[in-house]
């Protein structure tokens, strides 16, 4: 790893409650952290070093919000999940570091166009989420994102957002998505050498600001209406996108 100056401390230390915030539902966050930590480590070593971190929120929220799930989502979503990880995996021994965000803000950004025109023109796409094959492309989407990236957070929201659940089992169903998913993705990361004792390390001195995050994003989403929830995601997840796009 390199060498972490005060300015790199402070802003990992921030990321870190991003992570907290964006496990307690506002999912568009999660590019905080994909960003800081990819500019500090390289958006390919960050990914292991950030993947222990996101567990360990996917277990805080669902000490909070894991009784809200909808099951049927989680596992319609997770077989084209694990395909879409390990094609991510795959790509991980060739591709181009450089192709990393701009690929993933590509996806992103034209997700929500797409649930932008729903929202304006939901008689032009009426059954669309609930299509077998809208939630294979999405579930695919979703794994190859996570693997190459950390940045599954913005699609399976949007996927979520598309259905129109409620805002508590829009959190606790993306808790317990991303916390098998994540698990899953531990021995493809550990083989590509980006999980070791030093990582893990770094891991544990950040954890406890997940938590004040997550103490802070349980706030805010419980005062928030679900319009301007939704409307949140959706812009955020733009932001997110479009800063990918741009690198």
């Amino acid at each position: 790893m390199p060498e972490l100056t005060t300015f790199d401390w402070c802003m990992m230390i921030i990321a870190a409650a991003g992570i907290g915030i964006s496990k307690s539902g506002l999912s568009g966050l999660s590019m905080v952290h994909v960003l800081v930590f990819a500019s500090i480590f390289g958006g390919r070593l960050s990914t292991g070093i950030v993947l222990p971190m996101l567990i360990f929120g996917d277990i805080c929220a669902i000490r909070v919000y894991g009784q809200h799930a909808n099951w049927k989502h989680v596992r319609r979503m997770m077989p084209p999940a694990i395909v879409g990880v390990l094609m991510g995996w795959l790509w991980m021994h060739w591709l181009d570091e450089s192709v990393y965000k701009p690929l993933i803000g590509s996806i992103i950004f034209g997700l929500t166009i797409l649930q932008i025109v729903r929202l304006w023109r939901s008689e032009w796409q009426a059954n669309l989420p609930h299509s077998v094959w809208f939630a294979w492309a999405m579930g695919f989407t979703v794994g190859m994102t996570t693997m190459l990236a950390n940045a599954a957070g913005p699609v399976f929201g949007l996927y979520l957002l598309a259905l129109s659940i409620p805002k508590l089992e829009f959190v606790g169903t993306s808790a317990w998505f991303f916390l098998m998913l994540n698990v899953f993705k531990v021995p493809f990361s550990w083989t590509l050498g980006l999980i070791d004792l030093q990582t893990l390390g770094l891991n544990a001195l950040l954890c406890p600001m997940i938590v004040v995050g997550m103490i802070l994003g349980k706030a805010i989403v419980k005062r928030l209406p679900q319009k301007i929830f939704d409307s949140l995601i959706l812009a955020f997840t733009a932001i997110a996108a479009t800063r990918l796009l741009l690198g």
